[in-house]
């Protein structure tokens, strides 16, 4: 081959520097995957009230108290309302679940932050869910998950603002009754979390202690959902509307690389009254991200948007890679692969709703437009990747591998060429590998070099 002369070589530089197309697909690389099973457990702290020692009781029909344990059996309702479809793990559960990981964090030296969301996916049924943080180690080489240590959320101080489960004890432990924490970002001595309920900004020690909670501010008002402590039902019929829907705070929540701001991200959109609809630029329904003062312990008002690529998508979670761009996960509410799928009517044998969206965006912060609406450089498939290696535990074949988890919801930066991604596994509630069959927590490595250093 014969060597490159100066006016190629000054061609290649300024090709490396052409900005990737409007919503590029990149390549991705499975580069490990381990798996830490549906069935892992541990005990509560031993001065924990002992409604915490059996988690799941309030999960029946209108969420009526059951205490025996393995008495309720779990089904795949997320994507299957029609056809619920049974998931082999039944309720209640002796101890507390280590699963339903909704936020990651890489901490170094193989190791990541996880959160626990609220419990079993509403507060009038995870009471006895103990909202819990953890410290894992995933072995990409022989496929398991150590779980370092784990660290409860409790309120002794009297922080919270409203009632909690557990107000008259004396650490008061917080439960999925009290928040639904959905995003979290260790910086420096504190832990923040991102709830959905409210929508909350909760602030704690690395224990867990709770040391300030924040209310949503969004153009200078309070923002409530249905469940934010304040909003209380009219007693006759009539209209009752919130300006954020149930369920729709904050699922994702990145921090600027400097550790001086947070970015939360709603889940779904706001509602516009004068419209009187969802919000939504020429048809397309966008999300809001807000911008917190960590130091001033404030909200800056300055914002962004981030259109959806379907109305009725989610977001799974959102951290950044450098002071400019980030990584949302982007996903419908379909679970499984079309392979498995009933084409026909719903039966609990197949899947009902497959999965059809689930990707990985890069957005600039630094290049929104004159609306607001950050820039989206491009994406990657998690339903098509690459497995050269056969790295998969599961989930490969013909060197392809899939991740067709009905909410995924954990993505971040490793270094420059990969990113750690994970599924949120909804204990006793998912069943994407395979129709019938509870998923466990998988993390899989990805290598995205061309996803991380496009512009």
């Amino acid at each position: 081959m014969s060597p490159k002369t100066p006016l190629a070589l000054a061609f290649a530089a300024a090709l490396a520097q052409v900005p990737a197309l409007a919503d590029q697909a990149f390549p991705a690389t499975l580069a490990g995957h381990a798996v830490l099973p549906a069935r892992t457990f541990i005990a509560p702290p031993k001065d924990a009230p002992a409604s915490l020692a059996v988690s799941g009781k309030y999960t029946g029909p209108e969420s009526r108290r059951v205490d025996t344990p393995a008495s309720l059996p779990g089904t795949s309702y997320l994507s299957d309302k029609n056809a619920p479809r049974p998931t082999g793990v039944s309720l209640p559960f002796k101890g507390q679940p280590v699963q339903g990981f909704s936020g990651i964090k890489h901490a170094g030296q193989g190791r990541y932050w996880v959160l626990q969301d609220n419990g079993y996916g509403a507060r009038n049924n995870s009471a006895d869910a103990l909202l819990m943080f953890h410290l894992l180690q995933p072995d990409w080489d022989q496929g398991g998950v150590k779980l370092v240590k784990s660290a409860a959320l409790h309120d002794p101080d009297q922080k919270v603002p409203f009632l909690i489960v557990n107000e008259g004890t004396r650490q008061r432990y917080l439960t999925g009754a009290d928040f639904d924490i959905e995003s979290i970002q260790p910086l420096g001595d504190a832990v923040w979390f991102g709830d959905e309920l409210g929508p909350y900004l909760l602030k704690t020690d690395r224990q867990g202690k709770v040391l300030a909670v924040f209310e949503t501010k969004v153009d200078g008002k309070v923002l409530k959902s249905p469940d934010h402590f304040s909003v209380t039902t009219p007693a006759t019929s009539g209209s009752f509307t919130t300006v954020a829907r149930r369920s729709r705070g904050y699922e994702g929540m990145a921090a600027s690389r400097d550790g001086q701001f947070l970015y939360p991200l709603l889940e779904g959109p706001l509602w516009n009254a004068e419209e009187k609809k969802w919000e939504q630029q020429d048809g397309r329904e966008y999300l809001r991200i807000l911008e917190f003062s960590v130091a001033r312990g404030e909200w800056t008002g300055r914002s962004w948007k981030y259109r959806l690529e379907q109305n009725g998508n989610n977001i799974g979670d959102f951290n950044m890679i450098d002071a400019d761009t980030g990584l949302i996960i982007e996903r419908d509410n379909g679970e499984g692969l079309p392979e498995h799928a009933c084409n026909g009517p719903a039966r609990p044998d197949c899947q009902n709703v497959p999965a059809r969206f689930k990707r990985i965006y890069k957005i600039s912060l630094k290049d929104a437009d004159g609306d607001g609406f950050v820039r989206k450089i491009g994406h990657i498939d998690l339903l098509d990747i690459d497995d050269p290696k056969h790295l998969a535990r599961r989930g490969g074949k013909d060197g392809k591998f899939t991740f067709p988890f009905v909410t995924i919801e954990d993505v971040d930066v490793v270094d420059g060429e990969h990113i750690v991604v994970a599924n949120d596994n909804n204990l006793p509630y998912s069943a994407a590998r395979q129709p019938n069959l509870q998923d466990d927590n998988e993390f899989i490595l990805l290598r995205v070099p061309e996803l991380l250093q496009a512009r």
